[in-house]
């Protein structure tokens, strides 16, 4: 599973605190048992740390979603779910994932500074990124098609993560493709491919040049 712990494309965004609210919907969890939970359930993707755990659930029981049970045997500190947590849970699963319009991506922020250098090979860039890019692919591909017919839940869960990770791949190639192309036209039509620095100092208040996507962040 290196590959997915390592290949996270587009940033992709897990809602921590949700899941592990709605692990502890199935009945009360400590902390490292509520780490191995998420670990288990998402295929080791978004590995996390008994710290982070604890502090979401320090957070979580602030807000009154979860709260302290009695310790076990184990002086094991558990956390059982809320009237209110039960009710959070429902909302998550039956509410859509909301993306903002533009968010930070590593990638598309590289290829926008690079255009504006100059200097800058930027078709090689778009190349080296497309070789990476595909042989991810052709791993997870391998992955997925050593495990593609699930037998238990756990396994279902871990491919429909890998088909993410599959999707978000190939539409990154076709991305970059589309950008290749752009750029070529770009350059035929004579468009200047550096930005030289402005020294003229910059006045407070939004850009001029602002665009809605960017005042609706």
């Amino acid at each position: 599973m290196h590959i997915l712990e390592n290949y996270i494309l587009l940033e992709v965004i897990v809602s921590v605190r949700q899941s592990l609210l709605a692990i502890l919907d199935q009945g009360p969890c400590y902390g490292y048992q509520l780490k191995s939970e998420f670990d288990r359930r998402t295929g080791s993707t978004w590995p996390l740390n008994v710290g982070q755990v604890y502090n979401t659930l320090e957070r979580l029981e602030r807000d009154g979603f979860v709260e302290r049970t009695d310790a076990d045997a184990d002086d094991q500190k558990n956390y059982r779910i809320t009237a209110a947590g039960h009710a959070e849970v429902a909302t998550w699963l039956g509410s859509p994932v909301v993306r903002t319009a533009a968010a930070r991506d590593e990638l598309a922020i590289k290829l926008a500074v690079a255009v504006t250098l100059p200097g800058v090979d930027i078709i090689n860039v778009i190349q080296v990124q497309r070789g990476a890019t595909l042989r991810s692919l052709q791993e997870l591909t391998r992955t997925k098609n050593a495990t593609d017919d699930p037998e238990t839940a756990e396994q279902l869960s871990w491919l429909l993560v890998v088909d993410s990770l599959i999707f978000q791949a190939e539409a990154e190639v076709r991305w970059l493709d589309h950008s290749e192309t752009r750029l070529a036209r770009a350059a035929a039509s004579g468009v200047a491919s550096a930005v030289p620095l402005n020294y003229e100092v910059p006045k407070r208040g939004r850009p001029a040049g602002t665009t809605r996507v960017a005042q609706a962040r």
